[in-house]
């Protein structure tokens, strides 16, 4: 009994939901302005002709192949000037406070984080300008270990 109550109640809302949109569109219809008047068209040749070949348009951008490397220099490089500063390097290295936490207390405090930061910094600073060239950069690269060979 409660689903035929429901089902009549919904299709009394669906009906005059189709009913109000219904009546909506036909008072938009009822000021719609009169359509433009058509002028005989007295041949193709009126219509306009285009050649391709002169035709043109923007340049589509190039698309590069980005090394690995690159894609990692540029995550930390936040403004593409191809250097990375001391600012950059320090501001995405959330991701390794526990591995950073010199006392081993489970607690890394800002002053741990930045300390080793600078030092790892510093270590791949080869000319010590303040900034990474991609080849200093590539230097910090994590050592890749090679997945053990499965034994079955």
């Amino acid at each position: 009994m409660g689903r035929m109550v429901l089902g009549l109640f919904l299709g009394l809302i669906l009906s005059s939901v189709g009913l109000y949109w219904w009546q909506g569109r036909a008072q938009v219809e009822e000021k719609a302005p009169p359509p433009p008047e058509v002028e005989e068209a007295s041949s193709p040749e009126d219509l306009p002709i285009t050649d391709p070949a002169d035709m043109t348009g923007p340049q589509p951008p190039e698309a590069s192949e980005l090394t690995r490397e690159q894609i990692r220099f540029f995550r930390y490089d936040r403004n593409r000037d191809l250097t990375i500063t001391r600012n950059e390097m320090l501001s995405t290295r959330s991701d390794g406070f526990r591995k950073l936490d010199v006392d081993g207390n489970n607690l890394l405090t800002f002053e741990e984080w930045a300390v080793t930061t600078a030092e790892r910094f510093d270590g791949a600073d080869s000319d010590g300008d303040g900034r990474l060239t991609p080849q200093e950069f590539a230097t910090t690269a994590p050592k890749r270990v090679a997945k053990p060979k499965c034994r079955c």
